[in-house]
């Protein structure tokens, strides 16, 4: 039972300004109920507003209020035995590889950005200027990750706290995915799976699930602003790649992908491939793929140092 006078108290030493903020950061949904009262909880002790005693009595109601608004999480299946990588930087190339099984592969993000037209990322630059285009990005991926450890600790069910000012915009991001694009999983393979093509290329998929009765590979992607179909074209050759792996090295038949986007503002976009788009996509990819290893090959004879005889003749 919830201790009234405890409560009453509590809100006379911090203050209703104090308060009045938590409310209002709750009605905006920058706040769940679980950070709220973490929240609270961190300001409070920080600030030696009470005694010992009432710390004590303090910890143990909003110990548990925390239990009550702790994220379910998604049925877990057994179905696939994993294999589990390391990410590695390569020292040859400075790019990021896995190491799985005594393979040393690049990742599906290394090939696709290698290979990509740079000539849209050069003119934003240009227009923005360096650092302004080195702070969104930076930004954009501090909130990107942020999104993404929400996400896989609703999955799991184990929850997840960050009050930081990047968590605070994160959350709310994370739970709309959770709200729509998260609703149609029955149940879930893995979270955060290392896939790998034997010989090709490896890389981590956030999601392996059971979605809408179709065994599915999900990605979460944060976006500054709403996507065109036609803007996402490596999304869709990153999530075939995912596909072709999983269904060649565990025997599956992954039917569709899902990649799940949401912007800072809670605009939600979902995109879904498959059948034959799905088959297109992967025939793209093994394209660029093809581009990434001759320009690894050009870029070894180039640093090759030449023979003497070759020098001779």
């Amino acid at each position: 039972m919830v201790n009234l006078d405890l409560v009453t108290r509590l809100t006379k030493r911090v203050g209703t300004g104090f308060l009045n903020q938590i409310q209002w950061l709750k009605k905006l949904g920058l706040l769940n109920l679980n950070l709220k009262w973490l929240y609270l909880r961190k300001y409070i002790t920080e600030k030696e507003m009470i005694t010992d005693k009432d710390a004590k009595q303090m910890h143990k109601l909003f110990d548990k209020l925390e239990k009550k608004t702790m994220d379910k999480g998604i049925k877990k299946s057994n179905k696939y035995n994993y294999i589990q990588g390391k990410q590695l930087t390569d020292p040859g190339t400075g790019t990021r590889v896995y190491e799985i099984s005594s393979y040393r592969l690049p990742s599906v993000t290394t090939v696709l950005g290698a290979t990509k037209n740079q000539d849209f990322i050069k003119k934003w630059k240009a227009k923005v200027g360096e650092a302004e285009a080195d702070r969104i990005k930076n930004l954009s991926s501090s909130r990107g990750t942020c999104m993404h450890k929400f996400l896989e600790h609703y999955v799991l069910g184990t929850g997840c706290v960050d009050l930081t000012s990047i968590g605070q915009e994160a959350r709310p991001m994370a739970d709309k995915i959770i709200e729509i694009g998260l609703a149609p999983v029955e149940e879930y393979y893995g979270s955060e799976v290392t896939l790998h093509y034997p010989g090709l290329y490896a890389g981590s998929t956030d999601l392996v699930c059971l979605h809408n009765g179709m065994e599915t590979v999900v990605d979460f992607k944060q976006s500054n602003r709403p996507k065109r179909e036609e803007w996402i074209e490596d999304y869709y050759m990153q999530i075939a790649a995912y596909a072709m792996a999983h269904d060649y090295v565990y025997g599956s038949k992954i039917k569709q992908g899902v990649i799940m986007v949401c912007t800072p503002d809670l605009y939600y976009q979902e995109f879904k491939v498959e059948g034959l788009a799905l088959r297109q996509w992967k025939h793209a990819f093994l394209k660029r793929l093809d581009m990434y290893n001759e320009l690894m090959h050009d870029e070894k004879e180039k640093t090759t140092p030449m023979k003497a005889e070759e020098f001779d003749n």
